[in-house]
């Protein structure tokens, strides 16, 4: 059967259902391990890429049921939303893009003078380093409390604003990236869906519509 024909959509369907879910996990994986930093979790952008990546799941399985049953009902609602999450996953990939270095200071910052002491002191130990950004009177504040390691190696340590940089920028532009670039197929989805959803199945009972 040439590839066009109700067999060829369908398995073409489902495999691009598949890596949709594929995709999903990815993003979740990446985001959460970007939340996982602890800082970068105070990113909003983040949490709004492991929302894509759980709502890209759920709508991949929803189209590979719709695909394997040729439900005309689930594959419109499919089409239907697969549409929405592309407008959405673009325009949260391309913010993640966007983010500049001064952005994400500015974020790092605001996020940093919100936390507990307790919380600084712990991320502190964790990435050991110690103080956000040389600010004169906060960054020797910081300085003369933090307990990291470094501390004991050598009377300067590193800043934890560069290193949350580093760690951030990282995340942002591979979450970016990837959901950048998947988006795009999530419009090939959408054509597929509609092409399939209007072709008749040869094996159901010719009378029938579609």
């Amino acid at each position: 059967m040439v590839c066009g024909g109700f067999a060829c959509s369908k398995n073409a369907l489902c495999a691009l259902n598949v890596v949709y879910m594929l995709v999903g996990l990815l993003l979740i994986g990446v985001a959460a391990w970007g939340k996982g930093l602890g800082l970068v979790s105070s990113i909003h952008i983040i949490g709004g890429v492991i929302a894509v990546g759980v709502f890209l799941l759920l709508i991949a399985v929803a189209g590979l049921v719709g695909a394997v049953n040729h439900h005309q009902v689930l594959l419109f609602f499919y089409m239907i939303i697969l549409g929405l999450v592309f407008v959405f996953q673009f325009g949260i990939s391309c913010s993640c893009l966007a983010i500049n270095r001064n952005k994400q200071i500015d974020v790092i910052n605001a996020s940093w003078w919100v936390m507990s002491n307790s919380t600084q002191h712990e991320l502190e130990r964790s990435f050991d380093c110690c103080g956000l950004f040389n600010l004169t009177a906060p960054y020797l504040q910081d300085n003369t409390s933090c307990d990291a390691m470094c501390k004991t190696r050598s009377s300067v340590c590193q800043l934890c604003g560069e290193k949350f940089l580093k760690h951030s920028d990282k995340a942002l532009k591979i979450l970016g990236g990837v959901g950048l670039f998947f988006s795009f197929t999530e419009i090939l989805g959408v054509w597929l869906a509609m092409r399939f959803r209007n072709q008749k199945d040869p094996r159901a009972n010719p009378s029938a519509f579609l």
